[in-house]
């Protein structure tokens, strides 16, 4: 890995943001599945899928199939992870609240879940289970009445059973053998078999990346997501494979994906470079991570943790791993990241797959003014206003100013029409 000085690094990368023909792909398959429906779907899952199919919805049969193919090794550990993922985030939960003054006004705010949710999970040989566990467990803890699950097939027609296996868990069973942006044109739209949702969440493929922001405004999206990213603040006391590991854990998800070592220890930059190569050398997804590593792998020497945590903080990293003495204590300095592992024994993917904390995080930067995924990302507020004669009495001039100053005259009159009415009441109050 190339080492340099903080000073040298300007951390920028990227983002494809797809051709002007993927992007009008994109737009062409909205527009075909939103005109004709699961013809199109039919159509698409044909071209792109290889199988055609009639009917969309995965059936009891597979999923009872699905479960026999997963070892019972695998559903243990998903079953744990699960509730993990659920125990962490039932402390997000938020209540309506209200509050009252003496003068009889009720203020509040009213929480309530949104009513259908469409999953996105990617399939092939990119299906992960454990993102069917961290978009779900959120959705059902919110209190979402319909979520639902929508994945590429593969060219037997069937859905990779560990994601059906993970669905089951999380408590999801309306499935669709739908993929690419026709999937995210169905959840939007709607088709004949496929309801309209009014959220989208869930990775995919620069397709499916493009689809989400066309639709965005019609319907919700969590985010659109870059390649992940991960950077590691160490001094001398961190150990050098642990950091090479970590860093090749998020360089081999895709050649754009950024790992990034910040520390103020010349030998240790030394040491994990060394351990990078070494450890590339058998890495089965070699050709991915050495690619990530060469263009936006960077190992970064600053004079002092505030240098480095300054550092950190302008990088905003999806992933950020404390290696450092006493990290706990340093915690406080980290402005901008996406989650945050303290210690040797915090390796990233110990949250991607089983801590409970959500691994849906946002990348490239964008730590810096959005949060992982959570609870909060499936509900919605409604603020609630039931203001009492008194309060409207003493403060019903004070608006009609207002309106009056941004010269929106109707607003005053509403106001005024009452302020009215409470003077004629009060003289035929006095006349008795």
């Amino acid at each position: 890995m190339r080492i340099m000085s903080a000073s040298q690094y300007d951390g920028k990368r990227s983002v494809d943001a797809g051709t002007r023909e993927q992007q009008e792909a994109v737009k062409a398959i909205l527009t075909s599945v939103r005109q004709q429906g699961d013809e199109a779907l039919r159509y698409y899952t044909e071209r792109f899928d290889r199988v055609l199919l009639q009917n969309f919805c995965v059936s009891e049969g597979e999923f009872a199939e699905a479960s026999e193919l997963v070892s019972s090794q695998v559903k243990a550990a998903l079953e744990e992870a699960a509730e993990n993922i659920r125990t962490f985030h039932e402390r997000q939960v938020r209540q309506s609240w209200f509050t009252t003054k003496e003068s009889g006004t009720l203020l509040g705010q009213l929480i309530r879940p949104l009513q259908r949710v469409g999953l996105y999970v990617p399939g092939g040989t990119a299906a992960y289970p454990s993102s069917v566990l961290m978009n779900a467990i959120p959705a059902k803890i919110a209190g979402v009445p319909e979520v639902v699950i929508t994945t590429p097939p593969g060219a037997n027609g069937k859905i990779n059973p560990a994601i059906l296996v993970a669905a089951q868990i999380a408590g999801v069973t309306e499935i669709y053998k739908v993929g690419g942006a026709q999937a995210i044109a169905a959840l939007t739209y709607g088709t004949e078999q496929i309801k309209a949702v009014d959220k989208i969440v869930g990775p995919g493929n620069i397709f499916v990346a493009l689809a989400k922001r066309e639709v965005f405004g019609l319907v919700s999206i969590d985010m659109v997501a870059g390649p992940s990213e991960i950077a590691v603040i160490a001094d001398e006391t961190a150990n050098p494979r642990y950091v090479a590991a970590d860093l090749l854990s998020q360089a081999e998800h895709d050649p754009m994906s950024a790992a990034i070592l910040v520390t103020t220890s010349q030998a240790l930059a030394e040491q994990v470079s060394q351990e990078v190569e070494r450890q590339l050398a058998d890495l089965p997804r070699k050709s991915i991570a050495e690619a990530a590593i060469r263009d936006y792998g960077a190992i970064l020497l600053v004079a002092d943790l505030e240098e480095g945590f300054a550092v950190i903080n302008r990088i905003a990293p999806e992933h950020l791993e404390v290696m450092i003495a006493e990290p706990l204590e340093h915690l406080g300095k980290v402005e901008n990241a996406g989650a945050i592992f303290l210690g040797p024994y915090s390796s990233e993917p110990v949250g991607d797959y089983f801590a409970g904390t959500n691994h849906v995080i946002p990348t490239n930067g964008t730590a810096r003014f959005s949060s992982p995924l959570s609870v909060d990302d499936f509900i919605k507020k409604s603020s609630v206003v039931s203001y009492s004669k008194r309060d409207l009495r003493e403060n019903g001039h004070k608006i009609v100013a207002l309106a009056e100053q941004e010269g929106l005259s109707g607003h005053g009159r509403a106001i005024l029409a009452r302020l009215r009415d409470f003077e004629t009441e009060e003289q035929e109050s006095e006349k008795r």
